[in-house]
């Protein structure tokens, strides 16, 4: 049992008893967004709403997100990343619980922007307190590392979220509703678990020592940090507005295409997640090979053909293989482009870099939602599909090209190996 043990520590056993118990927080957490993910959709539908208030809530929950993250991240640059991520965990535990009960249209929307605004606590400030915690050689594979594990996490939350709600309903006496509400009460729960470890987090040390760096390094001009966060924020709205009109809906893309149970659709999901996290554990060694910058515009250009493939396909299998393939080759990069982040952008202004690109990230999510469902409805489920997902193959494209002419010769402003 102990030999197990190590073996299962061994890829966290390198890094800081802070960064063990975030991740461990991490795994609960996205557990419960990852059968959020899969069944809220479907609880709306439950309750006989159509799928463009499922637009309007992904828009809202977007909207809000964006909304929160500049703010939420120059509030982590003051006042330290622990405060943002322990009210972000609090307050989402609380609005899964209002819309894992809610049934009027109202309080749906309500609890979908409570998530969207306190989700953008925990994304804004992850990343920079993984940094503060981690030397500059150590952040590829950590940040890796940390998506894999979130991954991980809604493979297990997609593939329990689905089998849980069908068994519910056909082994109990509970209708299909009140089986899928049983199911998100789960995830309420396992939320309000992911804020335990959270509080053994540390971060005084940690922050004063980046900071202490930080007031050390030769700043670029003010101006210049902005226009460097500006170009990260246009190849990440670029990628947003492409993601916006797809992977929300790609729960009800095989329900509607396809006619796939519950079930059948979160094991589907939960495979997408699992091919992910092995992409990005390898996304290492592609970024030893080509860089940083190169790393990411070969994975994110090489999910376009499986892309366009899940679009016109009438084929299962062929429509499964193309959203395996395409989730885990673009996902992969996210990981190199946050560590990319991390080097180029000075220490003091991490927050405030990380909170605006996934803004812009989350505008594309707010925006693209309700066009989405607006083209499906209007041209059904085979020629709408399509249509929206060569939309955002263009987009992908376009952001993924943009990227590489923008980065590939920047230079980092300081190597910072001694800085934690």
């Amino acid at each position: 049992m102990a030999l197990v043990h190590t073996k299962l520590l061994r890829p966290v056993s390198g890094y800081s008893r802070t960064i063990r118990y975030f991740f461990l927080s991490s795994m609960a957490f996205n557990c419960a967004m990852g059968i959020f993910m899969v069944m809220y959709p479907f609880y709306v539908r439950e309750l006989g709403f159509s799928d463009a208030l499922n637009g309007n809530i992904i828009a809202i929950q977007a909207g809000a997100t964006a909304i929160a993250l500049l703010p939420a991240g120059l509030l982590g640059d003051k006042y330290g990343r622990k405060q943002m991520i322990l009210i972000g965990a609090a307050m989402l535990a609380v609005s899964f619980f209002i819309r894992a009960i809610g049934i009027s249209e109202w309080i749906l929307l309500l609890g979908a922007g409570l998530t969207g605004f306190f989700f953008a606590f925990l994304q804004v400030s992850a990343i920079p307190l993984l940094a503060e915690h981690s030397k500059d050689k150590q952040r590829v594979k950590l940040f890796a590392l940390h998506a894999a594990i979130m991954m991980a996490a809604n493979v297990i939350g997609h593939l329990f979220s689905g089998l849980m709600a069908d068994a519910l309903h056909q082994f109990t006496s509970l209708t299909m509703l009140d089986a899928v509400r049983v199911t998100l009460l789960l995830a309420f729960l396992l939320a309000l678990l992911s804020f335990i470890p959270l509080l053994q987090v540390k971060e005084t040390v940690q922050t004063k020592k980046v900071q202490k760096v930080a007031q050390g390094l030769n700043h670029r001009p003010r101006k210049q940090e902005w226009k460097l966060i500006c170009l990260f924020a246009g190849s990440s709205l670029m990628i947003g507005f492409g993601s916006g009109l797809v992977i929300p809906y790609l729960n009800l893309y095989f329900n509607d295409r396809f006619d796939l149970s519950y079930s059948a659709i979160g094991l589907v999901l939960s495979l997408g997640q699992a091919m992910t996290v092995f992409a990005m554990l390898i996304g290492p060694r592609v970024v030893d090979r080509f860089g940083e910058v190169k790393a990411v515009f070969i994975l994110q250009m090489g999910s376009i053909p499986f892309l366009l493939l899940t679009a016109f396909t009438n084929v299962l299998w062929f429509a499964i293989i193309g959203f395996l393939f395409r989730q885990a080759l673009m996902n992969a990069g996210n990981p190199i482009q946050a560590a990319l982040v991390m080097k180029l952008i000075h220490p003091n202004m991490r927050g405030t870099a990380n909170s605006v690109t996934q803004m812009v990230f989350q505008l594309g999510w707010a925006l693209m939602g309700p066009v989405s469902m607006s083209i499906v409805a209007l041209y059904g489920a085979y020629t709408g599909y399509a249509v929206v997902f060569c939309i955002t193959a263009f987009l992908y494209v376009a952001g993924s090209v943009f990227f590489l002419l923008v980065f590939r010769n920047r230079e980092p402003l300081v190597q910072e190996s001694q800085s934690a």
